[in-house]
């Protein structure tokens, strides 16, 4: 069974076809951006991808297939809210106003692209770093969305984390506060159908990962992740439901991961070559490009001209990354503590020491 193809919330199906009125505010102008945004996303995931296999990038999570979902996300997210992301949510952040090299700085080991605050500000992003360990993050965003609703400035926080995340003790706890709590906070999970190798079918008995809000009080809502337009209008009415103090939602946002888990994985181990054929069929940033050639809003000449445009955006992203300074080696320690404890201090020197005498005498 593709779940893909089940009926959920949706707006424009697999053939790019509408199902349903569109929303007021799913104009053309802002689809048009929609769509420029994943196919610039998606063009940064193949050459981030390509820098992990040149050495250049260390082990880097794909977001191949939830380009809907990240997009959506990010646009719907207004400056005061708080985002608190897992590891495979490049495109939300790179709509918040994060630029590329930040992602490529952090998969390329460098604490400094977790530092989300602009060039020369001293005002540090509400918004939190990746999160790599599974479903954490949600008990970091119910705090977060608990002093949101202390200070009272009808903002929200919103939150995601992968299917297999939904199978933690911590996502089930944070889902069960943010529903006592009352507090303004959104869960979105991208259900890609793969916890690394455990298929969606292993990991919980019920239809849609949605039904889990039932238990904690909330409402849940299960969408096509790859419909961007029903994706932008899920989260965004969400939010605006959080923002004026009616409490969280749970998304599950229904999508297919069309890479490996990240660049250290080999998915063909485990999946069978025909299941993700057919869910290229499903892919959204086709299916949105499919719909404007239909409503006369796109063509030939602006695809080529803004695959050209987005390679060209990369290209600099890269660049800017790739001619960075180097951290010291000792920012290892640095970056582990506000004031390091006095038995490290003398590994931190002998490390200074090793650098220096690898280097030649020179240092930082």
């Amino acid at each position: 069974m593709n779940v893909q193809a089940l009926p959920m919330h949706r707006f424009i199906d697999h053939d790019g076809n509408l199902v349903g009125q569109l929303p007021n505010w799913a104009d053309i102008e802002t689809l048009v951006g929609f769509y420029r945004d994943m196919v610039l996303t998606r063009t940064y995931d193949q050459k981030a991808v390509a820098l992990q296999r040149t050495g250049k990038l260390g082990t880097y999570p794909s977001h191949l297939g939830s380009e809907a979902i990240g997009i959506a996300v990010g646009r719907a997210l207004k400056t005061d809210d708080v985002f608190v992301p897992y590891y495979r949510d490049m495109p939300a952040m790179w709509c918040r106003g994060i630029g590329m090299e930040k992602n490529l700085q952090y998969w390329g080991g460098d604490e400094r692209g977790s530092d989300f605050a602009p060039e020369g500000s001293p005002i540090p992003s509400r918004d939190l770093p990746f999160c790599v360990p599974i479903a954490t993050q949600c008990t970091h965003a119910v705090g977060v969305a608990s002093a949101l609703k202390i200070q009272g400035n009808h903002e929200a926080a919103l939150v995601m984390c992968g299917d297999g995340g939904t199978s933690k003790g911590d996502f089930l706890e944070s889902i069960n506060c943010a529903g006592t709590w009352n507090i303004p906070l959104v869960f979105v999970v991208n259900n890609n159908q793969w916890a690394i190798s455990v298929p969606r079918s292993l990991q919980c008995a019920a239809e849609f990962l949605s039904e889990k809000a039932k238990g904690a009080g909330i409402p849940g809502i299960t969408v096509d992740g790859n419909d961007v337009v029903a994706m932008y209008d899920a989260t965004m009415t969400a939010l605006e439901r959080a923002r004026k103090g009616k409490g969280a939602t749970l998304i599950e946002a229904v999508s297919y991961r069309l890479s490996d888990h990240t660049t250290a994985d080999d998915a063909t181990r485990y999946r069978n070559a025909d299941d993700v054929q057919t869910a290229w069929q499903f892919e959204p940033v086709s299916r949105l490009k499919t719909f404007l050639i239909n409503q006369g809003a796109w063509s030939d000449e602006q695809e080529q001209q803004w695959q050209s445009d987005c390679k060209e955006q990369v290209e600099l992203a890269v660049e800017r990354y790739l001619n960075l300074p180097q951290q010291a080696p000792e920012t290892g320690f640095d970056y582990l503590y506000e004031s390091l404890p006095q038995e490290l201090h003398a590994q931190r020197d002998e490390l200074i020491n090793k650098a220096m005498r690898m280097q030649g005498g020179k240092h930082g």
